[in-house]
């Protein structure tokens, strides 16, 4: 099973601390210190707030990827228990934008410039703050505690509790 990360929209406050980590975790602490116009804020995941709810949509690394099954190029990929793009073969098609259920996959400005002088446009998701210590970062930094993440073990847990639950409430009826 896949790790991903589950927000809990009643707590959360959608202050988007969580967003500001993820730029920190891939672009660096540099961030603070040069231009705004000198990286990519490009956060991979994305809040959603509405007059009730606030939370933040990330990739919920699938196991059988409409992202992965879209991607014409080869860029993504299922490894290490999380969906992977590999941004190099990326060709920005836009297929895996189209296909993710979630929403959690938008096509960003990279970096890399091509032969025309533009800019290359590439896949952008969560990616569980990968090669990251104390990762994810959206996890670690929520002033609320609205996210956390759901590994294997976790979601057995969650399974055996609701199923006690379950049983319980049946057997008091």
């Amino acid at each position: 099973m896949n790790s991903f990360v589950q927000a809990n929209p009643i707590r959360c406050i959608g202050c988007r601390t969580c967003a500001i980590a993820c730029v920190v975790a891939h672009e660096g602490k540099r961030i603070f210190e040069i231009d705004p116009d000198g990286y990519a804020f490009n956060p991979r995941l994305f809040m959603v707030k509405t007059a009730n709810v606030s939370a933040p949509v990330q990739c919920r690394h699938c196991e059988n990827a409409a992202c992965k099954q879209a991607c014409t190029a080869g860029a993504i990929t299922i490894g290490n228990g999380m969906v992977q793009i590999n941004t190099a073969k990326c060709i920005g098609r836009k297929n895996c934008v189209v296909t993710c259920p979630f929403g959690a996959v938008e096509i960003v400005e990279t970096t890399e410039t091509l032969p025309d002088g533009t800019a290359k446009k590439g896949a952008n998701k969560c990616d569980l703050c990968s090669g990251v210590a104390n990762s994810p970062s959206c996890v670690r930094v929520c002033p609320t505690d609205a996210l956390k993440l759901v590994t294997q073990d976790g979601l057995a847990d969650i399974l055996t509790k609701k199923r006690t639950a379950a049983v319980t409430a049946a057997a008091t009826k």
